[in-house]
């Protein structure tokens, strides 16, 4: 990916007017199918070093979902105590030396340095989000936002960058947002006392009929705000929808988990 940095991937006017109006943006296929197949085996060499990792973390339920701590990663795993697949880890660049180098590659760094407005950024965290095909589970209507802002100062500089290592569609749960619900900041958290309520956007905030299915062929990139609702619905199909989601801020910030200060470049 080196030979990318010679160019620029910052977005346009009218690209900011979209994601700054909608909160979110799509730029799709910026990753071409070779380089999906590095990405893909990357990913899944990050999940089996996670999974290997696991087996001496701390284990602990929240709502009856597993999760596992391996000193500053955490990951999940689909819903069931017997299920033995992983769902979330956070985060995952240190995994395998490919995704460490995503984490650097212009067409993702550019964009968000076009969204904050500086010349140079740091990672805040990322993740592997990874639906396998006809048992990966669905994620509740939620902002980021309300995850982070008792760790960050800086919660509205925050942006995600979602990339797709497979086609994106209603059947294999895509990403979904409410549209503009970003305008409205950081919203309360449900109250039905369940454990992780609070990290779930109160339903009378918002209107589901709002809401965009973010369908996309693999290798596209969507941009989204930090405060902006989201969610998915489960993989009902025969098709993985593996992807990361990438999260920057301004330089000289620490990581979310680690607290190591990370600067891109």
């Amino acid at each position: 990916m080196s030979e990318q940095h010679n160019l620029t991937y910052s977005l346009s006017k009218e690209e900011l007017f979209i994601y700054r109006r909608h909160g979110y943006l799509i730029r799709e296929q910026v990753f071409g199918a070779a380089e999906l197949a590095d990405l893909t085996d990357s990913v899944e060499r990050a999940v089996a070093a996670a999974y290997e990792q696991s087996t001496r973390g701390r284990t602990y339920h929240l709502d009856g979902k597993r999760f596992v701590d391996i000193d500053h990663m955490t990951v999940q795993f689909e819903h069931g105590d017997m299920s033995e697949t992983i769902r979330v880890i956070e985060p995952a660049h240190h995994l395998d030396a490919v995704l460490e180098a995503l984490a650097e590659d212009p067409r993702i760094v550019d964009p968000v340095r076009s969204i904050i407005g500086v010349d140079a950024v740091s990672i805040w965290t990322n993740k592997l989000n990874l639906k396998r095909a006809g048992e990966g589970s669905g994620f509740g209507w939620h902002q980021d936002s309300p995850y982070w802002v008792h760790d960050s100062d800086h919660v509205d500089l925050l942006p995600n960058v979602y990339l797709a290592f497979d086609d994106a569609s209603a059947e294999n749960g895509c990403l979904r947002v409410i549209d503009k619900s970003h305008l409205r900041g950081c919203l309360p958290g449900k109250t039905d006392g369940s454990q992780l309520a609070g990290f779930f956007t109160d339903p009378a905030c918002f209107d589901e009929k709002d809401q965009v299915l973010l369908e996309a062929p693999a290798g596209s990139l969507v941009f989204f705000d930090p405060h902006s609702i989201h969610g998915s619905e489960p993989n009902r199909s025969s098709n993985p929808r593996r992807a990361m989601v990438l999260t920057y801020q301004p330089a000289d910030y620490p990581m979310l988990k680690t607290g190591e200060v990370r600067n891109i470049g």
